[in-house]
């Protein structure tokens, strides 16, 4: 074995992978991927616990960087990730499109990197954040939500989403829904909501439990109530 053979990673029927690039490229993903999740956690708006959510994409991105690595240069080794990815289920539910929409962005960056790409990587990862900052600061005129509540109502006394929007409405609050699930059994919607005082809250929960007796109102609050 030459002694050049220390630098070669891994050996395929068309090409060899430098050590050193390939250790650049997982580095590269490891950073962009951080970046990628500070700008989830500051600018996401789902409903989920984004910062536990974020550190995925390290994972993801360090990940797909490493497959691609090895992959691009054989057919056969394609087509046995192919063959392997087929017996994997994924059984956790994405519900929130921004959620997708990011761990997109974080395998793309995997691919750039893996496929050797990092100056295009990077000016592209440059342009989406600064897309992604753009459009949080165009939205942040409106006056943001600082309540994120879920409503479960169990049946018989099983609510409508009409009537969870009517009672927002009459407690002097603004809002938007965001999730809505139906089953026999229960109804559950999320809402994005702006409630002027702690008074507004109050009354709305009362409003709900007129309504029906049996329902849960779960709230987070974001900017804080005030009083």
């Amino acid at each position: 074995m030459s002694p050049d053979s220390s630098l070669n990673l891994f050996r395929t029927s068309g090409a060899a992978i430098s050590l050193p690039g390939f250790i650049l490229n997982l580095v590269l993903a490891a950073l962009l991927a951080s970046l990628l999740g500070l700008a989830y956690t500051r600018f996401g708006r789902a409903l989920s616990n984004r910062k536990a959510f974020a550190w995925n994409f390290l994972l993801l991105t360090v990940t797909t960087t490493l497959i691609i690595s090895i992959i691009k240069s054989s057919l056969a080794l394609s087509l046995g990730l192919v063959g392997a990815l087929s017996i994997v289920r994924f059984r956790a539910a994405i519900k929130e499109p921004e959620e997708l929409a990011y761990l997109f962005l974080a395998i793309s960056l995997g691919l750039g990197l893996g496929a050797n790409q990092p100056l295009v990587t990077l000016i592209a990862f440059g342009v989406i954040m600064g897309i992604v900052a753009v459009r949080h600061l165009l939205r942040r005129r409106a006056e943001p939500p600082n309540v994120y509540l879920t409503v479960t109502s169990p049946a018989p006394q099983k609510l409508t989403a009409s009537q969870v929007l009517d009672a927002l409405a009459q407690s002097g609050a603004t809002g938007s829904l965001k999730r809505f699930e139906e089953t026999p059994e229960q109804l559950e919607v999320s809402l994005l909501a702006v409630f002027p005082d702690v008074k507004k809250l109050e009354a709305f929960n009362q409003r709900l439990r007129e309504l029906s007796g049996g329902v849960t109102v779960s709230y987070v609050e974001e900017r804080g109530l005030g009083v």
